[in-house]
């Protein structure tokens, strides 16, 4: 590392279509698009999400497909573009949190099957809070500088790309093309390794390995975001997998299994919580950061609402008008409403027989816990899209925070009256309340995650917050309405979680739900004491001293960081979504250094060259992601991932050496976008 000057690097402020200017962009057409994209997108990502773990933000391939449908409208613009893929985003998004908490209770046989108005009103009342919570944190999360919203800046370029028609848009497009050919080799066809773990035994002492993913759209996010995540995401695979596997297999003794299995789950059970105490030393700490900035930005919205009380309109440029905020705190109170009627329903059941001073003081910390912790992960959950991006963001990790805290809250109420250790009716009645309040929660910080990074992509085309703010809560209202059905399909089709609806269904094809799996297993190990808090206890030991590292590293005016999110992201996902994030990471740092040895750094050479491989990388993300919603059709339809495979399990050596050739050959294209290319 070098010493260097602070820099003062500021988000992109200059919109596309100037505030000056005004096109439509809440039309009739633009609407039924949205909600159509909204529908369709959330069913993709609850197979996928449900099936393996993960879902492929949607803003990107919304974006893609708005593009193209707009274009046979004569009168159709950029705005309009941008409102459909605002809306459609959050069937994704609001799909992603209900599904990584909401089937625990199919997972605790608390619930037969997915009850349909439960279901939306769980889903209208946490995807309506993410939305108004984003309206304060929009001002303040967009003018950070060091958030540089890979997604969402993805999409401002594609959205810029199209409608300038310069030479951007060729390397946009080539960029996609080639991002959503390797994901269909790889996830498709399987003729590209799309991952690789190579994992030993050191005799019966420990295990050791490494592994690694090669996803284009993670690389191309790592190659966004920079150097000081992918370095901060490397300290945390060094810490939770290159020492904490071999140092844990050492003490816990290896299994007459696999390696590859043996790391998983060691991974699986100690790793990951690891990196969830991380997760809380740095979601504090981000929020303790963010708690000046969120005030001033809470001002600037009430100062809005009184210039344009005297001024109207005028007094605040069309790019900054917000929703107002009285309409923001009047939302939140209707919605007290149906989170009442929810927690109502759990603390007034036979099982728990609260008294009714206990039920409403529950209630009421139910609605203060929601509001108050709710806001603060829906403010991390933004802070992770403007770090890492929205695909890449561990939402997961959120929710196990959210759902940890509140378990612990009823422990300490109703601990002394209750048997949860032996009582296990009380004790899934008890998980049950915090799972539904979890699942508000969640629903609400992916939903924020998700807006906060399609609003910036509004401020990068010139788009109306409060139009995009509209159009979000009609895509909320729209996909919670018709998620529950899907989800009751799926589970009809399938079986989620361990759980079948009848006897005589295939296990293989069963989608594993492995978040919900976890927080079904946290919610009931509250309450009988059999949490992994050790290994809880060492992550939060790591956060904090990742802070002090990075503090020092930011007092001495180091241009190397090391976020704690970022340790705690490398220690928390698997090796499959971090290693290519760090790749594409170290690989920028080597890039724009080279960049710099040919032109000196800021010029508008250099500035060039950069931009031409950052459009080249936010050209991928779009692509690939784009190719997994196309991928999680015919892998519903056929109830198989391996539909579309044209290669015998043989050839796995050449797929492992082809995935290598592939991540060679776009860093490379990277380093010949920014170095080698002609102006």
């Amino acid at each position: 590392m070098r010493k260097t000057q602070k820099a003062t690097e500021t988000n992109d402020m200059h919109s596309f279509i100037p505030a000056s200017q005004n096109l439509p962009e809440i039309t009739l057409k633009a609407i039924l698009l949205a909600i159509v994209l909204a529908i369709v997108l959330a069913a993709a990502n609850a197979y996928l999400g449900l099936k393996v773990g993960i879902t492929v933000s949607a803003s990107i391939p919304a974006a893609v497909v708005s593009m193209g449908v707009l274009r046979l409208f004569r009168n159709s613009n950029i705005l309009e573009n941008n409102i459909v893929q605002t809306a459609a985003s959050t069937g994704e998004a609001l799909v992603g949190g209900l599904i990584f908490v909401l089937p625990a209770m199919l997972i605790i046989k608390y619930w037969a099957n997915f009850n349909y108005w439960e279901t939306v009103f769980i889903g209208i009342t946490g995807g309506l809070l993410g939305v108004i919570f984003s309206v304060p944190l929009r001002r303040v999360l967009l003018s950070q500088p060091v958030l540089k919203f890979p997604e969402g800046t993805a999409i401002g370029h594609v959205l810029k790309a199209s409608v300038e028609g310069k030479s951007g848009l060729k390397l946009l497009t080539q960029g996609g093309l080639v991002g959503g050919f390797i994901s269909l080799c790889q996830n498709g066809f399987e003729i590209i390794t799309s991952s690789l773990q190579l994992w030993f035994k050191a005799g019966n002492t420990f295990v050791y390995g490494l592994g690694s993913g090669f996803n284009p759209a993670i690389i191309a996010a790592g190659y966004i975001v920079g150097i000081n995540i992918g370095l901060s995401a490397l300290l945390g695979i060094i810490v939770g997998w290159l020492i904490g596997v071999p140092v844990l297999t050492y003490l816990h003794g290896v299994p007459a299994m696999g390696a590859n299995n043996i790391a998983m789950s060691i991974w699986q059970n100690d790793i990951r919580y690891i990196g969830v105490g991380t997760f809380l030393v740095g979601g504090f700490w981000t929020l303790i950061t963010l708690i000046k900035p969120i005030s001033d930005g809470l001002r600037t919205s009430y100062t809005s609402v009184a210039n344009l009380k005297n001024s109207g309109f005028s007094a605040t440029p069309r790019t900054e008008r917000d929703m107002p905020i009285k309409y923001v705190l009047w939302s939140m109170v209707i919605l007290f409403i149906p989170l009442l009627l929810l927690v109502q329903k759990y603390t007034g059941n036979s099982i728990l027989q609260l008294s009714i001073g206990m039920q409403l003081v529950i209630i009421g910390i139910a609605l203060c816990y929601t509001i108050v912790v709710g806001f603060a992960l829906c403010a991390v959950g933004g802070y992770f899209a403007g770090l890492i991006g929205s695909s890449n963001s561990p939402g997961s990790a959120l929710m196990l925070s959210g759902l940890l805290i509140f378990s612990l809250i009823l422990l300490a109420l109703l601990g002394h009256n209750f048997h949860f250790a032996t009582d296990a009716t009380q004790r899934l009645a008890a998980a049950a309340l915090a799972i539904v309040v979890t699942s508000v929660i969640g629903a609400a910080t992916l939903v924020t995650n998700e807006t906060i990074q399609d609003l910036k992509a509004g401020q990068i085309v010139g788009a109306t917050p409060w139009k995009q703010q509209v159009m979000l809560i009609v895509g909320v209202i729209a996909s919670a309405l018709i998620i529950p059905l899907i989800l009751q399909l799926l589970f009809e089709a399938y079986g989620i979680g361990g759980v079948f609806p009848r006897p005589g269904m295939d296990p293989t094809r069963m989608l594993a739900a492995p978040q919900a799996g976890m927080m079904a297993t946290l919610a009931q190990g509250v309450f009988t004491w059999s949490l992994p808090w050790a290994m809880m206890t060492i992550g939060i030991i790591i956060g904090v001293i990742t802070l002090m590292i990075d503090k020092y590293l930011h007092d001495k005016g180091y241009s190397i960081t090391l976020p704690v999110l970022g340790v705690g992201t490398g220690i928390y996902l698997p090796l499959d979504a971090s290693v290519p994030m760090v790749i594409g990471g170290l690989a920028s740092y080597f890039i724009e250094s080279a960049l710099a040895r040919r032109h000196a750094a800021n010029t508008p050479a250099f500035k060039q060259g950069k931009q031409r491989s950052l459009i080249l990388a936010c050209g991928m993300v779009a692509g690939a992601a784009l190719m997994g919603v196309i991928l999680a059709i015919p892998f519903a339809i056929s109830q198989s991932t391996d539909v579309l495979k044209i290669v015998s399990d043989g050839f796995t050596p050449i797929a492992d050496v082809l995935a290598f050739i592939t991540v060679i050959g776009l860093i490379y294209w990277f380093y010949y976008a920014a170095v080698r290319a002609k102006n």
